[in-house]
């Protein structure tokens, strides 16, 4: 089941690649920022833990 879940992902990934390079490149960059944010904000959250103890 994992092998099937991991090729159809590559066909998707792929397939999509070949038609839509452009489309794949900006969500790829929309991902990587809002995942950097969401990393920022949790050790915003954790130093901010911290310094109220």
């Amino acid at each position: 089941m994992k092998k099937v879940l991991i090729a159809v992902l590559v066909v998707f990934f792929g397939f999509w690649l070949f038609t839509d390079p452009n489309g794949l490149a900006a969500s790829s960059k929309t991902a990587g920022s809002d995942a950097w944010s969401a990393t920022e904000s949790l050790f915003e959250a954790v130093i901010n833990y911290l310094r109220a103890l």
